[in-house]
């Protein structure tokens, strides 16, 4: 019987699912491509079908909750009558809030902060995902570069300091909420927590609404 697309698509989603089990479980230096196939009820081939090796499959479980450099850069243009840096804000927050409320991005990114060992094998995954933080933080450092944002970071700090500010605080929020979701309320508190940071970049900052 002639397996159709949506056929294909299933058996590539089931094989995620039981990889995004398995690494939150066991970790992704400790589990094979062989247990992920037979959790999935599928065959090593199946796998390798749809996925390169394990660092093809892992990058892939990673794009389901991290967004693509083209919609990050959209959303860190700001609109023509919208503050950049209130862009940025609100997206820094947004990243930790969604936590609270999306238990598969939680556990993606757990296995990514908490489960994953960057071996020999995972070369290739590491690199993307460096190179997906390094275009994060250049991101951001444009932003604040920005003639209309450059002038309004306090006395002493440049848009290079800014940037590295705003991804440290989002970073280290993400390790410290996922390791101990006890430390702060990941809905109520961020808002708060962010404001008080960009309070101490820009110097004309007004918290959102």
């Amino acid at each position: 019987m002639r397996r159709t697309k949506e056929d294909s698509e299933k058996t590539r989603q089931t094989i995620l699912d039981s990889a995004e089990q398995l690494f939150f479980a066991k970790g992704v230096s400790n589990t094979s491509l062989e247990e992920i196939a037979r959790s999935a009820g599928v065959t090593r081939g199946a796998v390798y079908w749809h996925f390169q090796n394990k660092a093809h499959l892992f990058n892939d479980l990673l794009n389901q909750v991290r967004l693509p450099p083209e919609q990050l850069a959209q959303r860190l243009s700001g609109c023509d009558d919208h503050d950049p840096i209130q862009s940025l804000f609100e997206l820094s927050v947004e990243v930790i809030e969604s936590l609270a409320r999306d238990p598969q991005r939680r556990r993606i990114l757990t296995i990514l902060l908490q489960r994953c060992e960057f071996t020999d094998e995972l070369r290739d995954a590491e690199e993307r995902h460096n190179h997906f933080v390094r275009q994060f933080i250049e991101l951001c450092e444009r932003l604040f570069a920005r003639e209309n944002c450059r002038n309004r970071l306090v006395p002493g700090v440049t848009p290079r300091i800014a940037s590295r500010a705003v991804h440290a605080m989002l970073v280290g929020l993400l390790s410290d909420w996922l390791r101990d979701p006890e430390l702060f309320d990941a809905e109520r508190d961020t808002r708060v927590l962010f404001d008080a940071q960009f309070r101490g970049l820009v110097r004309d900052w007004r918290t959102p609404a």
